[in-house]
């Protein structure tokens, strides 16, 4: 997810390149021969996998990327856009699966690419990123195991990038009203139309206005950092290995993805955010947020202000996830399917956070983290 810097959600222009145009692309930017390309969802930018051969003494080799063609929206910040790539060749020379860029024939990370015709063109930056191996965590069955290590995965990412991390491009990273801030929460205010007269929109509408009084007043309480800010099951890549049931998988992350939503924000936001993620597919969504939790906090524990923050952070992501996706699709309904993979049981968990109370679903999340600490220190 991406875009919406301003303080209104704009009518973004996603790129709408043929499979042709994309070889052809690819071979006068970066100068590889393409043998192989499709498409991959995306929810604003457009995404190829593309096969590349290559000589390798007398044999040839295949290697693969993704071709990654930004919004033009997002592409006239070329400086937030470099920034966030250089994270990822950062954090991959830091140990992190993360890609890295594809050089153009130029030599450079990136490139302005004007496509279309007459008054219909439109400036995109276009990158190619190395593909990486595994099967989206949205497709395999979760247990407390991957859980505690994406927990941990989010930590370890945000604390390296806020102690290590230099760049004179990383002022971008300060967003404004960057609507998929956790901060912003309360923008919703001028989309939550898009929801209509449903009970959905009395849900949202709570939210909006305890977070406002109840978070906003205490930002300065919590430890800032750089946010990844959507590590979400489709953006986390895994292998498993296999166990006589799903339950006891060992599972290990060899995939991130998606750095498009980076910004400065909180430590409690990064783990919020994949305590949200985390529960969507998860048929015991509310345990979820204490195998995330204990995971994080083994590298970053939380402050007794940032713990009692944690479900109204939750509870705004989901409001900021289903509320974009509602106003997005009425902008491209064409892109329903994707579009809406949270809102298939994202508003049933919602409700149900509400429903539970805030104090038995912190309960179950600190006593599950609890009694991991407690077990480490045995």
């Amino acid at each position: 997810m991406s875009s919406g810097d301003n303080q209104q959600l704009q009518t973004l222009t996603k790129p709408a390149l043929h499979e042709k145009e994309a070889v052809e692309l690819t071979e006068r930017v970066f100068g590889l021969k393409v043998s192989e390309i499709r498409a991959l969802p995306s929810y604003d930018d457009q995404n190829f996998h593309v096969r590349v051969t290559r000589k390798e003494g007398t044999a040839d080799c295949a290697d693969d990327y993704v071709l990654k063609i930004i919004n033009s929206e997002d592409s006239q910040n070329p400086e937030l856009i470099e920034v966030q790539t250089r994270i990822m060749m950062f954090l991959n020379a830091e140990g992190f699966p993360s890609a890295v860029p594809h050089l153009t024939k130029d030599g450079n990370i990136m490139s302005l690419e004007s496509i279309g015709t007459g008054s219909l063109t439109k400036k995109y930056m276009v990158r190619l990123l190395t593909y990486l191996p595994g099967t989206p965590l949205a497709k395999c069955p979760t247990n407390p195991q991957i859980l505690y290590e994406i927990g941990k995965l989010a930590a370890r990412l945000d604390r390296v990038l806020s102690e290590k991390f230099h760049h004179p491009s990383v002022k971008s990273l300060h967003r404004g009203k960057f609507i998929w801030n956790l901060a912003n929460v309360p923008l919703l205010d001028q989309y939550i139309h898009a929801l209509g007269q449903s009970e959905y929109c009395e849900v949202v509408s709570q939210v909006i206005q305890q977070f406002k009084e109840k978070i906003l007043p205490n930002l300065s309480n919590f430890r800032a950092c750089i946010n990844h800010g959507d590590l979400n099951d489709h953006n986390i890549l895994v292998d498993c290995n296999p166990a006589s049931s799903p339950e006891r998988a060992q599972y290990r992350v060899t995939g991130i993805l998606d750095f498009s939503d980076m910004s400065y924000g909180y430590y409690v936001f990064e783990v919020a955010i994949a305590i949200m993620y985390m529960m969507i597919e998860s048929k015991d969504p509310l345990s979820v947020g204490g195998h995330v939790l204990a995971g994080f906090e083994s590298i970053v524990p939380l402050t007794p202000e940032e713990r009692g923050a944690l479900f109204l952070l939750v509870s705004g992501r989901f409001s900021q996830s289903l509320v974009v996706a509602a106003h997005t699709l009425q902008l491209y309904p064409e892109n329903q399917e994707y579009l809406m993979i949270t809102a298939r049981v994202g508003w049933k968990h919602l409700v149900q956070l509400f429903e539970v109370g805030q104090e038995v679903v912190e309960k179950i999340w600190f006593e599950t983290a609890d009694a991991y600490a407690s077990a480490a220190q045995a």
